[in-house]
């Protein structure tokens, strides 16, 4: 969809973007896509020149979702560190810790695209029983000698 990057309109395409994963049955993606694509979106919005006219474009392949933003700006973005204190500087930092991968690259016409993707399935967490014998201080298998290990979690949700 090609756009004016305002602030109304990037609520409009967060709404796009959330119906369209809702479609494909990819709920659980929408947080993260939505908060990728705000930040791309914020960033033709304040830094690109000429003109704040950009395409966005969200697509399935396989097991891997990929949103980009194409603007007419050839400028690459640089990821900041930002001040601790500070109310701006922190977008591309955002999008890279929320999804699998990302990157910009010049645009063959003119301009770049700056995308994000982000694994489309899910993968059940395996929640070990417990015996109703167990204290819960230590998983039943180190208490026969043996070692099992947790699954892996993340602080990111989705």
């Amino acid at each position: 969809m090609e756009l004016q990057a305002l602030p109304s309109r990037i609520g409009q395409v967060r709404r796009i973007i959330s119906a369209q994963l809702r479609y494909w049955h990819l709920d659980f993606l929408i947080d993260r896509a939505a908060l990728g694509v705000t930040e791309l979106l914020t960033n033709v919005h304040r830094h690109a020149e000429p003109d704040k006219l950009c395409t966005v474009e969200i697509e399935l392949l396989l097991d891997r979702l990929t949103v980009s933003v194409r603007d007419n700006d050839p400028r690459l973005p640089v990821v900041q560190d930002a001040e601790p204190f500070a109310t701006c500087g922190r977008g591309l930092a955002m999008v890279a810790a929320v999804s699998e991968s990302w990157g910009a690259r010049p645009h063959e016409e003119s301009g770049k695209v700056v995308w994000f993707t982000l694994p489309a399935h899910s993968e059940p967490v395996a929640v070990p029983k417990r015996s109703r014998y167990d204290t819960g201080h230590r998983p039943a298998a180190r208490r026969r000698g043996r070692a099992e290990h947790a699954p892996a979690r993340s602080a990111v949700a989705g």
